[in-house]
């Protein structure tokens, strides 16, 4: 979202896999403590000796250090060698700031050559702990491995930065993640309850399907704006949309595929958008669906609970909840 924003090929929050296939996209792995404001310690090393993240972040990776259980994407910081390295792990809240950084490989030296995702080399997710102020960016390469974007951090608490790469010679894409702080009283805000329909900037996003742990769901989501249905996406990183996900609690991180592609003479330009997904345990999910139409990219988000989640009823008299959230994005 913001300067590029397009789910490419990217990873889902809190115990997440990156789809393999086109069209599924497989999160696994144990759901974490509850995600607050502060930052959660590392998880354990991969084998060999996975390098440990930001402060407050976790180390990163896929191998699991001990047990030889996967672990999600996005919840480490080193992976196969390659780890993330910010220059700056603090942000002053709202202010615009140049942020830095490396992925340095087995060598220790930043990687220069990446294998293009969706049409980039490197996507930048960012969420804050309680799963709220998503942003999807596309840092510039300005000179010897280093990244550089303007980011802007909108009120004060933890946040989780995540980099979707493929180096070159990589066994796999990586999705690695740092903490990253935003000065002052970081509160928790609750994630919003479910709801079918998210409006932004005028349009209305319906998502049908639910998921379902340990299968794959069919999640459709249809794109409509003054009560019509939107026939005219535009293709954005390769595609008509983009979904993440992102679990509450550890956000491990999965980036969904959509089922189809423009100009493959089968998918259409909207208004419905069809992805595959995989969820390993129930539990709270928060989707961001990016779609570009009138040449702008939106952020449609939903929260959605994947098999049994007790919830406490509202006061009397109260809603559930408001309607889903959404937001466009300036680059």
């Amino acid at each position: 979202m913001n300067t590029a924003t397009k789910l490419g090929a990217y990873a889902l929050g809190l115990a997440v896999v990156f789809g393999g296939a086109a069209g599924i996209g497989k999160i696994a792995g144990p759901v974490g403590a509850t995600a607050d404001t502060g930052g959660h310690g590392g998880h354990g090393g991969e084998k060999g000796g996975a390098q440990s993240g930001a402060p407050g972040g976790h180390g990163g990776g896929h191998g699991g250090a001990d047990t030889g259980t996967p672990v999600p994407g996005g919840l480490q910081i080193s992976q196969d060698g390659y780890t993330l390295v910010p220059r700056r792990t603090t942000f002053r809240p709202g202010e615009p700031t140049d942020f830095r950084f490396t992925v340095n490989g087995p060598d220790g030296r930043p990687v220069t050559g990446f294998t293009p995702l969706h049409g980039k080399r490197l996507h930048l997710i960012i969420a804050r702990r309680d799963l709220s102020g998503f942003q999807h960016l596309h840092p510039a390469e300005v000179g010897g491995g280093v990244w550089a974007v303007q980011v802007v951090l909108p009120k004060a608490g933890t946040y989780r930065f995540f980099t979707d790469v493929q180096p070159e010679g990589a066994k796999q894409q990586l999705t690695l993640g740092a903490d990253i702080f935003a000065e002052g009283d970081g509160r928790f805000t609750p994630l919003p309850e479910p709801e079918q329909v998210a409006r932004v900037d005028g349009y209305e996003v319906r998502l049908s399907g639910s998921l379902a742990p340990g299968r794959t769901s069919r999640l459709v989501l249809s794109v409509g704006k003054d009560g019509e249905p939107v026939t005219d996406l535009q293709p954005y990183l390769e595609a008509y949309g983009h979904l993440v996900a992102l679990r509450s609690g550890d956000l491990a991180y999965l980036h969904v595929h959509p089922d189809g592609e423009p100009g493959d003479g089968k998918t259409k330009a909207g208004p419905g958008i069809t992805f595959y997904a995989k969820v390993p345990s129930a539990g709270a999910y928060r989707l961001y669906l990016d779609f570009q139409h009138a040449g702008k990219v939106r952020t449609a988000e939903f929260t959605v609970h994947a098999g049994s989640v007790p919830q406490a009823p509202p006061p009397a008299g109260e809603p559930s909840g408001g309607p889903g959230e959404g937001h466009d994005h300036t680059h």
